[in-house]
């Protein structure tokens, strides 16, 4: 059985994905049972002036050296539950010390696999911004769309004013809920929640589409990797092709 390695950067995300892979391998391997984890994270702190800054290869530092900590502790693969990160992730570089599941590309397929078609997408401004989720989805065959700005900013807030910092508040889960309610208008079929924190705050029952949890995706993904159930990753950063 292979040893998952958690990339975190954001705690409350991490410890979520953490949690899940531990149900999960109970699930399928007995009572007390999972596969061994290991968790490396460096406070989130030092990297937000660089995102700030849209320094990405500056972020990516600091998750290759998280990334080599892993691989020294007997990691054998590494999960990054931080849909943002992968966008440092991405960028050129020398390989990761550790091949790695990418967050995107199990939401992509999941998606997929469960027949949707149109994705809503909800996560950081970068992540509602950039090309990570664009070109998963893309090569997975799928259309998706973004809240309107006044809305994308208002959850980039709720995420790092809020649900980084272990609150969850009904206001906040009113207004995204209003925000899913918006992309269902938009023909969407289920929406991603693609910052690791969003689960903590929206879960299905609230949801008035299908949700895809990429922090649980991840983290069962991760299980199935480990126990030889899916196949062993080789993507080292880069885009994943």
């Amino acid at each position: 059985m292979k040893r998952i390695g958690i990339l975190a950067h954001s705690a409350e995300g991490a410890a979520l994905c953490f949690l899940e892979a531990c149900h999960a391998g109970e699930a399928l391997l007995g009572e007390h049972n999972h596969p061994d984890i290991t968790l490396d994270i460096t406070a989130m702190g030092e990297a937000m002036p660089l995102w700030e800054a849209n320094d990405f290869a500056g972020v990516r530092a600091i998750l290759g050296q998280s990334c080599e900590r892993l691989a020294r502790a007997g990691a054998d693969f590494f999960v990054c539950p931080d849909n943002t990160a992968h966008l440092a992730l991405e960028m050129d570089g020398p390989p990761l010390a550790l091949p790695g599941l990418h967050i995107a590309e199990v939401v992509a397929q999941t998606a997929k696999a469960r027949g949707h078609r149109r994705i809503g997408l909800l996560g950081t401004k970068w992540t509602m911004d950039g090309e990570t989720y664009a070109q998963a989805f893309a090569r997975a065959g799928l259309d998706y769309r973004v809240p309107p700005p006044d809305q994308r900013a208002d959850m980039n807030a709720i995420i790092f004013d809020e649900l980084v910092r272990g609150r969850f508040l009904d206001t906040s889960r009113t207004r995204v809920v209003e925000m899913i309610e918006a992309l269902k208008c938009e023909s969407c079929d289920a929406v991603a929640l693609s910052c690791t924190e969003i689960p903590l705050l929206i879960a299905q029952d609230v949801s008035p589409i299908p949700i895809l949890d990429s922090t649980r995706l991840l983290a069962r993904a991760a299980v199935d990797v480990a126990i030889g159930e899916r196949s062993f990753p080789t993507w080292r950063s880069g885009p994943a092709l």
